[in-house]
């Protein structure tokens, strides 16, 4: 089977733990995806982080938006969001459970991050 290959974009500041919790879902012996490249590390990126996300964005099957509660405000989870769909690359938004963040404007239907939702958008 071939993995999708998932660029993660997330709210740096807020939700680094969510996106470590992703990474390692990508490694069970049954995940459909793994993490190709995901968001920028960088807490003030450089200035040329846009081409260096672009590039990874383009190299991957799906951009998977990790919704936290403040992520809809972002600037650079909604600059990837408009990389991904600018080049015809699918986008995915989930939200952790018992959580109720705002939607991300652009990113599509909010889905309970659930192992069974992540195997039926990821593969």
């Amino acid at each position: 089977m071939n993995k999708k290959r998932v660029f993660i974009s997330f709210d740096f500041d807020n939700d680094l733990n969510l996106k470590n919790l992703l990474a390692g879902q990508a490694k069970l012996p049954d995940s459909p995806f793994e993490i190709s490249d995901w968001s920028l590390k960088e807490a003030a990126p450089e200035k040329d982080w846009e081409d260096k996300a672009l590039a990874k964005i383009i190299r991957s099957d799906i951009v998977v938006v990790i919704t936290g509660m403040n992520t809809y405000r972002a600037s650079g989870v909604k600059k990837e969001i408009t990389m991904a769909r600018n080049n015809y690359i699918k986008v995915v938004q989930i939200k952790p459970q018992g959580t109720n963040p705002t939607r991300v404007e652009n990113a599509g239907v909010l889905y309970d991050w659930t192992w069974d939702n992540l195997k039926i958008l990821l593969s």
